[in-house]
């Protein structure tokens, strides 16, 4: 099963610019219901994000910000 790991560039993203951005977070989840599955490789870039936003060095930004 070939994977692009386009979640895992999204994350990088979020985590580069320490912004999880609506356009970001709604490219990963069409990404994720088009693929219907994860692979390690973004499960552990997801989780990562999760972390980063836990300890408030990426923020949420709402719609109404970008």
């Amino acid at each position: 099963m070939k994977t692009t790991n386009v979640i895992r560039q999204l994350v990088e993203q979020a985590l580069y610019i320490k912004q999880l951005t609506p356009d970001i977070e709604n490219r990963i989840n069409s990404e994720l219901t088009q693929q219907g599955y994860v692979s390690e490789v973004e499960y552990e870039a997801l989780e990562l994000l999760m972390a980063e936003m836990d300890a408030g060095r990426v923020r949420l930004v709402p719609s109404s910000w970008v």
